[in-house]
């Protein structure tokens, strides 16, 4: 018996190597595919905004990072005794004025430096609904697009949903400013599985319709575009409530496992994937808890994955295996 609906994915063309920049950004799962590939030594830059889930945020965060928009006090606001700013998450927000802009500016000239070099952009639509400001909104232009609410007043914001050729277009020339800032870019399109039930359910598939259509009629467009279907593999291919939390909004460590092996699958070479597994069996060594450190079992397993560890980091010195190097090698310390 089959409890799920397998369908094949088109493979990447151009493969993601570990010696490749990745630039991550979007919805909230776009964070749990960046904590894998961070956990796996690949080299990542994740939401210098914050998550963001609408086109339009998406759009004006990447503006920003191609020419290194500075902020200054007027684009910030005060609201519960916190500085924040309507384009980026809360973690972005400080106590005063100074902290908030120094954080928001040093994290965009950072994008600003790791995307001209990037290979990779990895861009996660969560929803296609905008929240526009309204004239009571502290410190807003009426009608802009907030990438967060910041826990403000209702009446501060005005929604609408976005139309297919509108979302297209808008993406069409926020593609057309990323390949000029950097030729060699390659972009990677998926829909977040995340369901926006706070919107409707209706809503959130209307929502996700306009997303699917935009991003797949660019596709067609661009030879550096991969849709990678974690949308589809989720609500088609699990399909099965088990696959959710709680909250039947947001994939569990289930589903988010499934769309990980699906995306290594199709997005990576052999030798990537064999050089993944090797590093994932050096974290699990890592986390492995002795009940006693002073047996000799423990310093021959400690001095084992030293010298694997050794040998993996000169065959690789582009990765980073200082902190396991140090714990492997207290044998020797000791």
């Amino acid at each position: 018996m089959k409890f799920h609906f397998e369908f094949p994915i088109k493979k990447k063309q151009a493969l993601v190597a570990y010696h490749q920049k990745l630039f991550l950004m979007g919805s909230c799962f776009t964070e749990n595919i960046g904590e894998k590939l961070r956990k796996l030594k690949f080299t990542v830059m994740e939401n210098p905004n914050g998550i963001l889930f609408n086109p339009v945020s998406v759009a004006e965060a990447i503006d920003s990072y191609i020419f290194n928009k500075q902020i200054s006090a007027a684009e910030i606001f005060q609201y519960n005794e916190t500085w924040h700013s309507w384009k980026h998450h809360s973690r972005f927000s400080g106590i005063t004025a100074e902290e908030c802009i120094q954080k928001i500016n040093q994290s965009t000239s950072d994008a600003h430096a790791y995307l001209k070099k990037a290979d990779h952009l990895m861009i996660t639509l969560g929803s296609s609904w905008l929240y526009t400001l309204t004239n009571e909104a502290t410190n807003a232009e009426t009608g802009s697009v907030a990438a967060n609410n910041h826990k403000a007043p209702a009446s501060w914001f005005q929604k609408r949903l976005m139309g297919a050729e509108e979302t297209t277009n808008l993406l069409d020339e926020m593609l057309t400013k990323l390949f000029a800032f950097n030729p060699h870019l390659q972009v990677i399109f998926t829909i977040s599985p995340v369901r926006h039930l706070r919107e409707g359910v209706i809503e959130n598939n209307r929502s996700k319709a306009v997303l699917i259509q935009a991003v797949h009629q660019l596709a067609e467009q661009y030879e550096t575009l991969y849709y990678f279907p974690a949308y589809e593999l989720v609500i088609d291919d699990l399909r099965d409530y088990r696959f959710y939390a709680e909250d039947l909004v947001h994939p569990n460590y289930q589903a988010t496992q499934y769309v990980w092996e699906k995306f290594t699958e199709a997005c990576m070479s052999d030798d990537t994937k064999l050089l993944m597994k090797e590093i994932a069996e050096i974290n699990l060594a890592y986390q492995h808890k002795p009940f006693n450190e002073r047996t000799g079992i423990h310093t021959k397993f400690l001095t084992s994955y030293f010298m694997k560890t050794k040998l993996l980091q000169q065959e690789y010195p582009f990765l980073d295996f200082k902190t396991e190097l140090e714990y492997f090698g207290m044998v020797n310390i000791n």
